[in-house]
C-alpha cells in the first residue's frame, strides 16, 4: 500500500472509529427499537428455484432438467409444502423452513422494479437509488435517506465499500466487511511501519484509529463469537459473516445493509445440487444464524432479502438461466406476520409470463418497501415520500 493509498483508508477509516466503539452500554437507543438488514444478492438470483411453483404443470415442461419436485413425504429431493401452489427449495429444511413453520418468513413473488434493461448494473443502481427511474440524485441512496428521517437508529453497511444505498446521507454512515476470516489486516510490525508514515503529522491520530478498527472490532467479535458457540465450531461462510452482524446489530445498529455475489446462473445451473443450490443453502444458513445469534431482538428485527431482477422462467441449453425480470422477496423477523405468499399474483402459466420469457412485476419494490418501513418506524406521508419520491405505499401486512 502506497502512502496516498494509506492516506484514503486511514482517513476513512478515522471517519467510522467512533462508531465502532464497543461501548455499547452508552449507546441511547432502547434495545426494543426496531432493526432493519437489507441483503442484496447481486447477480439476480434464480427465485423459481427457491419459491418452487409446485401448482403449475408449465414450470415441469419449462425445466426439464431444472425443476424441483413436487413435495413428496417420500423423496428428500422434492420441494417443501409452503401452500397448494407454492413449495420451497429442500436445502433450506434445516434452515429457513422452520422460520416459515413459525411463521416468521413470508414470501413475495412477483415482486421487482420497472427497469427492463435486464443489466445487472442498471437495476441494482436503480434500486438502491429507490427513486423514479431516470429522475432524481445519482449518489444518493434510498437507505441513506430513511436514515435521515429516524433518531437513535445509528446505521451500518457491511461492505468494503460504502454502498450506493447508504452514499449521500447528511452524517458519515461507517462500513467495515466481516467476509472471510477475522485476522487483522495488518500484523503489529506493519501497523507500526505504517503509523510510523504519519508520526508527527496531522494525520497521525487519523492513522493510528485507522489501524486500530478491525483490531479492535475482530478481537471484541472473536470473543462474543467464543461465548455464543460454546464450544460448538462456527458456521462457516455467509453463517459466520452474520453472526458477526448479529453482535454489532444487537449492541449497536439499528439499520444495515449487507451483499451476497454469485447468484449469475447462466450454465449449470442445478437444482437441489449445484452451484445456486449451494448459494441458497449458505445464504439460509446464514439468516439462520442471524436470527439465532440476536436471541430476544430477533422479536424486534426485520430482514428484506432482494435480488435486482429474477431469471427466465424457462431453462436455457446450458441448463442454466438468463437474466429476467419479476423476482421473489424474502421477509423474515420475529415480529414479521409470515407463513404466508403474501403480495398481488397471478396463476404461473404462459399467458401470464412477461414478453413470453419472466415473471412480470405485480409488487413494485419501492411500494413494498415503502409500506413495510412505514409500518415499522410510523414514518408520515412527507417523510416517505423523501425516501422514495413517488412511491405508492403498499402495505402487506408483513409486520
Amino acid at each position: 500500500m502506497d502512502r496516498r493509498q494509506f492516506l484514503r483508508t486511514a482517513a476513512a477509516a478515522a471517519l467510522a472509529a467512533p462508531a465502532f466503539s464497543f461501548s455499547s452500554r452508552l449507546f441511547a437507543a432502547p434495545a426494543s427499537t426496531p432493526r432493519f438488514l437489507l441483503v442484496f444478492l447481486r447477480g439476480g438470483y434464480d427465485c423459481n428455484n427457491l419459491l418452487v411453483p409446485t401448482g403449475s404443470d408449465f414450470y415441469y415442461e419449462s425445466r426439464p432438467t431444472l425443476a424441483i419436485a413436487r413435495p413428496d413425504a417420500s423423496n428428500p429431493n422434492s420441494a417443501l409444502p409452503l401452500d397448494a401452489h407454492w413449495g420451497l427449495n429442500p436445502v433450506l429444511r434445516d434452515s429457513i423452513y422452520p422460520l416459515w413453520q413459525k411463521k416468521q418468513v413470508a414470501f413475495v413473488p412477483f415482486a421487482g422494479t420497472d427497469d427492463l434493461s435486464r443489466s445487472h448494473f442498471e437495476t441494482q443502481d436503480n434500486i438502491e437509488r429507490g427513486e423514479p427511474r431516470d429522475h432524481g440524485n445519482y449518489r444518493s441512496g434510498f437507505m441513506a435517506r430513511l436514515s435521515g428521517q429516524l433518531t437513535g437508529t445509528p446505521a451500518i453497511a457491511f461492505t468494503g465499500n460504502l454502498p450506493l444505498s447508504f452514499q449521500g446521507a447528511a452524517k458519515d454512515i461507517p462500513n467495515i466487511s466481516l467476509k472471510g476470516n477475522t485476522k487483522a489486516h495488518f500484523n503489529d510490525r506493519q501497523a507500526d511501519i505504517l503509523a510510523g508514515m504519519y508520526r508527527g503529522t496531522p494525520l497521525a491520530a487519523a492513522s493510528a484509529d485507522g489501524l486500530a478498527l478491525r483490531k479492535n472490532v475482530t478481537q471484541d467479535l472473536m470473543r462474543e463469537m467464543t461465548a455464543a458457540s460454546r464450544g460448538a465450531p462456527s458456521a462457516r461462510n455467509f453463517a459466520s459473516e452474520t453472526r458477526r452482524i448479529a453482535t454489532l446489530m444487537r449492541e449497536q445498529y439499528r439499520l444495515g445493509f449487507v451483499d451476497v455475489g454469485g447468484w449469475d446462473t447462466h450454465v449449470n445451473q442445478g437444482s437441489v445440487t449445484g452451484g445456486l443450490a449451494n448459494n441458497l443453502r449458505n445464504l439460509g444458513e446464514g439468516l439462520a444464524a442471524y436470527a439465532d445469534a440476536l436471541g430476544e431482538e430477533w422479536n424486534h428485527t426485520t430482514v428484506v432479502v432482494l435480488s435486482e431482477f429474477g431469471r427466465t422462467f424457462r431453462e436455457n441449453g446450458d441448463k442454466g438461466t438468463d437474466h429476467g425480470h419479476g423476482t421473489t422477496y424474502w421477509v423474515l423477523g420475529g415480529g414479521v406476520r409470515g407463513g404466508r405468499i403474501a403480495g398481488e399474483q397471478v396463476a404461473v402459466t404462459q399467458p401470464n409470463l412477461l414478453q413470453n420469457r419472466d415473471y412480470p412485476v405485480l409488487n413494485n419494490y419501492r411500494d413494498v418497501l415503502g409500506g413495510l418501513l412505514q409500518r415499522l418506524w410510523g414514518l408520515s406521508g412527507n417523510q416517505l415520500q423523501a425516501v422514495f419520491p413517488q412511491a405508492r405505499p403498499k402495505d402487506l401486512g408483513l409486520v
